[in-house]
């Protein structure tokens, strides 16, 4: 799945840069994560690091686009490999 950022979101400005896809922007109000470019860190660390510095844990999994592990490396090595 990727990851998504609730109303709950701070902007502090802490996630966005740790994101090594740059799937993290602004948006209108808060920061958000495009679906087609968060592999959940997959590929690049064991954990998501969004999910590691947000102090408000405010970033589940998106319901709405789910994804195995398998398909997040596939999506992963597509980004990388471009």
């Amino acid at each position: 799945m990727a990851l998504l950022i609730t109303d709950e979101c701070i902007n502090c400005d802490v996630c966005e840069p740790e994101c090594p896809n740059d799937a993290i922007s602004a948006g209108d109000e808060i920061y958000i994560i495009d679906p087609n470019l968060c592999t959940e860190c997959v590929g690049h660390y064991e954990t998501s690091q969004c999910v590691e510095v947000c102090p408000v844990d405010c970033i589940p999994l998106d319901p709405d686009h789910k994804e195995t592990k398998e398909q997040l490396m596939a999506k992963y090595e597509a980004l990388v490999v471009g």
